[in-house]
């Protein structure tokens, strides 16, 4: 069992940054691979950005946000975190971190079996 708590979300103007945090606490957080993902208002939940296991040597990106965002994890803190650059209205959603047992980086959400209560995200033009 692995419980998650998001926090670092706010309202910013586009072209800010905010760094978003998961903490961890429970299972070994770095046994898991980890991501992110974000709900808008009457959207599906998409994948954004994940982090393999252990070293977290491997990352991987959703186009829309390649380049602006990087993912990242510090597993003596049981921490991840997502540094969101050059914001834009269309980030505008509920930003949540999840947690997958293994190593390999998978953007389905139903892979994901823990996941945090989510942390709001605005961003105004």
């Amino acid at each position: 069992q692995v419980q998650l708590m998001e926090s670092g979300g706010g309202l910013v103007q586009a072209g800010a940054s905010l760094r978003l945090s998961c903490a961890a606490s429970g299972r070994t957080f770095s046994s898991y691979t980890m991501s992110w993902f974000r709900q808008a208002p009457g959207k599906e939940r998409e994948f954004v950005a994940g982090i393999s296991w252990f070293s977290g040597s491997n990352t991987y990106y959703a186009d829309s946000v390649k380049g602006r965002f990087a993912i990242s994890r510090v597993n003596a803190e049981n921490t991840g975190y997502l540094q969101m650059n050059s914001l834009k209205p269309e980030d505008t959603a509920v930003y949540y971190c999840a947690a997958a047992p293994g190593r390999n980086i998978v953007t389905s959400s139903a892979e994901y079996a823990y996941w945090g209560q989510g942390t709001q995200v605005t961003v105004s033009s």
